[in-house]
């Protein structure tokens, strides 16, 4: 495995996944290990495509309507191309939604505690 190369300078943090430790590039299918989130200028290291795109995300479908699962993400028109999108999560992550509604649970919890 092989580490992320951060060939830009701006990062996005991924406030949905942000504890993915690798993901599977859609275009070159190898492994790239992820270190915290996957922000919008970083790049395969081994093909050199944008890893923060619509064809890397766990919500891209060609068969949905704007080709996109996730029904609140605005319209992206250029699927291979990076973006800042909200909703991005990386294909084959193993996280899921319930992980997300119990940790947002245990969160409000904690805040409202006596």
């Amino acid at each position: 495995m092989v580490k992320i190369v951060r060939a830009r300078n701006a990062l996005v943090k991924n406030s949905f996944f942000p504890e993915e430790r690798e993901m599977n590039c859609t275009f070159c299918g190898k492994k790239v290990e992820v270190e915290g989130g996957i922000g919008r200028r970083d790049l395969c290291v081994h093909c050199g495509r944008d890893l923060r795109c619509c064809k890397q995300c766990k919500f891209y479908d060609s068969r949905a309507y704007n080709e996109c699962r996730e029904v609140m993400a605005e319209r992206i028109i250029d699927k291979e191309r990076a973006n800042a999108c909200e909703y991005f999560a990386p294909r084959g992550s193993t996280q899921t939604n319930a992980h997300r509604v119990a940790n947002a649970r245990t969160a409000l919890e904690a805040l409202f505690k006596k």
